[in-house]
């Protein structure tokens, strides 16, 4: 199973490799957290005045492709980079208009990912996602008899 020193690993070497032109001008944390049928991740910023990534706590199971967390991380870190929950000035009035986060994902290097994405999306995703959602609700059915 992935933990969250996975994904700070993870961070750090997206960040070296495809966002070193970006200034990083607050602490961001990232860890897996909740479990999401439509949604593999996020960022925020913490009153503390950090930037927190969440990856869908899903994506801790070694089924999920790792270069579907990648994608979320650099995703993310794109939202960063335009000023969306960080300290950066923000770009864009809004954060995903006319395709600007595919736009800089492409240009960072994660074209093919984002091909593979669609077809794992398609092809996959769905269907793990069903019976992950089907246990869940068996799991919590169960429990309400006793």
């Amino acid at each position: 199973m992935r933990d969250d020193e996975f994904l700070k690993k993870k961070l750090e070497e997206i960040w070296n490799t495809s966002f070193y032109d970006v200034e990083r001008k607050n602490n961001i944390k990232i860890r897996f957290k909740g479990n999401w049928k439509n949604k593999f991740g996020h960022i925020k910023k913490l009153k503390t005045g950090e930037s927190e990534i969440v990856v869908n706590g899903y994506f801790k199971n070694e089924n999920i492709p790792e270069f579907i967390i990648n994608l979320t991380i650099a995703h993310e870190l794109v939202h960063y980079s335009h000023g969306f929950s960080s300290p950066l000035p923000r770009l864009y009035k809004h954060p995903h208009k006319g395709g600007i986060v595919n736009k800089d994902l492409k240009k960072r290097g994660f074209k093919d990912f984002l091909k593979m994405e669609r077809h794992w999306l398609k092809n996959d995703w769905r269907k793990i996602a069903r019976e992950e959602f089907t246990q869940k609700k068996e799991r919590i059915g169960l429990f309400k008899w006793f």
